[in-house]
């Protein structure tokens, strides 16, 4: 009887060795380069306003850039680094997930969805934000739903969930509209404005960014119910388990103490660069809702 206590002592004391050890011990394809002093490296997007955007200066900046900026400084400090250097690379919807996939970059931080399919390739952290599907449209049309533009143009993002969403409601449906494939957003509402498309459709949100983004802010509007439910979250490497735990916990962490917030705030409720707009769009019921028990698990 001695015996088995000492020996239940001797596994608890390894156990909770093991749960406190040191950071050196901690390993992984981004942790190992880290400590041998790499850089994280962060992709980002070129015009996905608030989420990941250059800047009057062309400096990445953004919501996801500031949390994946947080996150890098975590893993520098569970490493014992004072200070990990940060490489940016830019990157497009279509190449974002081959991108980290690929071990080009570590973190992508845009408005990136995370469904089934794509983490069949890559991981994601925790979402940082629930949005859906809508249509951009001009002001003076009467479009109101997909059914308005029946035998129409519609711009959709190559590889994004919305084009997959839209194609699958047209088949459904039988609206018999036309989809047309853009590289990014810039493209697809300068499609809208010059009357080439009736409507883009892409993560609300996104929209509503776009269109208080232009000269003329109040020339287009943002209609339809929401074709799909988006949970977007940072991308991370699929097969590097130590990283993702570190960036995991952060997440989590940041949303239980609220620490997410202010920044949330300082993008989607305070003027933003470059031209100091304000997109007035408060954390959702959704996504508050979701943060009660903040999980990477999606039911998508």
């Amino acid at each position: 009887m001695k015996l088995l206590s000492l020996n239940r002592i001797f596994i608890s004391i390894a156990t909770l060795a093991l749960s406190h050890s040191p950071a050196w011990a901690q390993s992984g394809p981004v942790l190992d380069r880290v400590k041998s002093g790499g850089a994280i490296v962060i992709a980002h997007r070129e015009a996905s306003v608030p989420f990941s955007y250059f800047d009057a200066n062309k400096k990445p900046v953004g919501y996801a850039v500031d949390l994946c900026m947080k996150l890098a400084q975590t893993v520098g400090t569970k490493l014992g680094i004072k200070t990990v250097p940060l490489s940016f690379l830019a990157v497009t919807p279509a190449s974002r997930i081959d991108t980290i996939a690929q071990g080009k970059a570590d973190m992508e931080c845009g408005g990136t969805t995370n469904n089934k399919e794509r983490r069949e390739k890559v991981s994601f952290t925790v979402p940082h934000f629930i949005t859906g599907v809508r249509m951009l449209v001009k002001a003076s049309t009467n479009v109101e739903r997909i059914e308005d533009l029946a035998g129409r143009t519609i711009a959709v993002t190559k590889g994004s969930t919305a084009q997959k969403a839209v194609d699958t409601a047209n088949k459904e449906r039988l609206i018999g509209v036309k989809l047309v494939e853009v590289k990014d957003h810039t493209e697809a509402v300068d499609l809208v404005e010059k009357d080439q498309a009736a409507a883009y459709m892409t993560d609300d949100v996104i929209l509503f960014s776009l269109a208080a983004t232009r000269p003329d802010p109040k020339s287009l509007k943002v209609v339809g119910k929401f074709l799909t439910i988006e949970p977007l979250a940072i991308i991370l490497p699929k097969n590097d388990p130590e990283f993702k735990k570190i960036v995991d916990e952060e997440m989590k962490r940041m949303i239980r103490t609220r620490e997410i917030y202010p920044i949330y705030d300082k993008w989607f409720t305070q003027a933003i660069p470059p031209k100091g707009i304000t997109l007035n769009l408060p954390v959702s019921y959704l996504l508050r809702d979701f943060w009660k028990y903040p999980t990477d698990v999606v039911p998508f």
